[in-house]
């Protein structure tokens, strides 16, 4: 009989994490890569000392009460755990851990491609270009906004928000934020902090998200924080789709009030919004922040570290 722990990875991860993991684990692993119910997570339980999800597996209370008191550790791979309910796991006497630090970079990445794509028409020109219709020029053809010089306004200035407003620094932007804290100012770089939205909003050409999603920041940009960007902002999503309210962010641009948005993550996963998609203006992606060889290889060997430190009787790296 073996005497490795039991360790149930409920999607297919990278080929180098499931090499690893099957080395220090008896592993039983979700090949076929579908979604996991509710009640199977619940009913196989039993069988693992721990389990690897990623945010697709909802580990909200109903289950958190039914899970089998065999699990002792749930190593998320994912940097937001708005899927898990921290404190009923905690409750439980369930450890629970996250990957920070490693996404950061490719999350940046794609929140300034949403941004360059939004702002300078991308959907519209390449849908002119792939389907043979572009037979006209002029000087006001394809107009868009431009990145390079503007006003950038952050909400969240943690990892994620750190590195975007590094690459904004290369494209010249002024960088402004609003923060739970302030950073010291060796780690503004420059950027101009703001203690509250009222402030931040009215001087964000470009608005880009990256704070988690709590109790409260779910539903944050709706109509009352959108009216308070200038006329024809543009907002960029590459945090949690919950972090908008989809109706108001539509109306808007609808109104023109935003000229355009950059979408990487939806209230609806997987889907997305078949009313934004109607919109040219709105360039969208099936949430994708970290999906990069490197990020992802690095995502699955921080939740195995996480694990080996917790079944060597040591205190995770990344514990909740």
């Amino acid at each position: 009989m073996s005497n490795k722990k039991s360790l149930w990875i409920t999607r297919r991860l990278s080929e180098k994490t499931l090499e690893r993991a099957q080395i220090d684990y008896d592993c039983v692993i979700n090949f076929d890569d579908q979604p996991i119910s509710q009640q199977e997570l619940a009913e196989r339980s039993s069988e693992f000392d721990a389990i690897l999800p990623c945010h697709s597996e909802i580990f909200k209370d109903d289950l958190v009460r039914e899970l089998h008191p065999r699990v002792k550790i749930i190593a998320n791979h994912s940097v937001g755990t708005d899927h898990c309910d921290i404190n009923a796991l905690k409750a439980r006497g369930i450890t629970i851990t996250n990957t920070p630090d490693v996404l950061s970079d490719a999350t940046a990445e794609i929140a300034f491609l949403l941004m360059l794509g939004a702002a300078r028409r991308a959907i519209e020109g390449d849908a002119l270009v792939r389907n043979g219709d572009w037979d006209f020029w002029s000087p006001n053809f394809m107009v868009g906004k431009q990145v390079s010089g503007a006003r950038l306004g952050i909400i969240g200035m943690g990892r994620v928000g750190q590195v975007m407003a590094k690459r904004a620094r290369g494209f010249d932007m002024e960088v402004h934020y609003f923060n739970r804290k302030r950073l010291t100012k060796d780690a503004e770089h420059g950027a101009v902090y703001h203690s509250s939205l009222e402030t931040l909003l009215p001087v964000s050409d470009f608005l880009s998200l990256h704070c988690p999603a709590t109790a409260e920041t779910i539903g944050l940009m709706n109509t009352e924080n959108l009216s308070k960007l200038p006329d024809g902002a543009i907002l960029i999503n590459s945090a949690r789709g919950s972090l908008c309210d989809e109706n108001a962010v539509l109306e808007a641009i609808k109104s023109g009030k935003l000229s355009a948005a950059g979408i990487d993550c939806f209230v609806n996963e997987p889907g997305g919004n078949s009313e934004f998609a109607k919109q040219n203006n709105i360039f969208m992606l099936p949430h994708i922040g970290s999906a990069t060889t490197k990020t992802r290889d690095a995502m699955g060997f921080r939740a195995l570290d996480n694990l080996d430190a917790f079944f060597d009787g040591k205190l995770p790296q990344d514990i909740l």
